[in-house]
């Protein structure tokens, strides 16, 4: 069985967590407490080097540290995979633009909004910066999506779930998506998707 090391509330790791929900992938989930340092310690880097969440560990025994190329690489040959060169292409380029464009953005300014709110009067600027770059980011995704009811095409696939990890908690980044409504849209026919499951929150890495 794939062991998944992830952290509560990631965005990244939820990727993980909603493919393989969603392809009916056996996997143990390993939960690694980021904020006391987890990640740091000699038995969590021995693993991967990198020191990051989402880490998964093959039931082959390879490994894979990037939460795209695990979507990639669980949904290869699936109805959740590309079915065409063109249709790889836009997932890529869409999967490339949310570790780019929203993420390093959205995933920031949430942290320090909703998981460490002690910090969010410390890190005002850094926030408003985040906010600035996120807020150009889901209108370039809301554009977008005024055209079209998925991400890479006119169906469901990993590009879908790639862009869907962090923008679907973006309000609680101070993001406000009443402003983006095609993003809004989309984000219901997401969470319509046969299989689809919620984040994992704290609750679930205590049980």
């Amino acid at each position: 069985m794939h062991q998944l090391y992830a952290t509560f509330g990631s965005g990244n790791c939820y990727k993980a967590h909603l493919v393989m929900s969603q392809l009916g992938i056996a996997y143990e989930t390993v939960w690694v407490d980021v904020l006391a340092g987890e990640t740091r310690k000699d038995w969590f880097l021995a693993l991967n080097p990198n020191g990051t969440v989402p880490f998964l560990h093959l039931e082959s025994g390879a490994s894979i540290a990037e939460s795209n190329a695990m979507l990639w690489y669980l949904a290869k040959g699936s109805d959740l995979f590309p079915k065409s060169a063109y249709e790889e292409a836009m997932a890529v380029q869409w999967m490339i633009f949310e570790q780019t464009k929203l993420e390093p953005n959205i995933s920031p300014a949430r942290f320090f909004t909703t998981i460490l709110p002690a910090k969010k009067a410390e890190m005002a600027d850094q926030i408003a910066a985040w906010q600035e770059k996120g807020r150009d980011g889901l209108a370039r995704l809301d554009r977008h999506l005024d055209n079209q009811d998925f991400v890479a095409g006119d169906r469901y696939t990993i590009a879908d779930i790639a862009v869907y990890g962090y923008t679907h908690v973006a309000d609680e980044g101070g993001f406000d998506l009443s402003d983006y409504p095609g993003v809004k849209r989309w984000l219901a026919r997401v969470q319509q998707v046969k299989g689809h499951m919620a984040m994992p929150t704290f609750a679930a890495a205590a049980a």
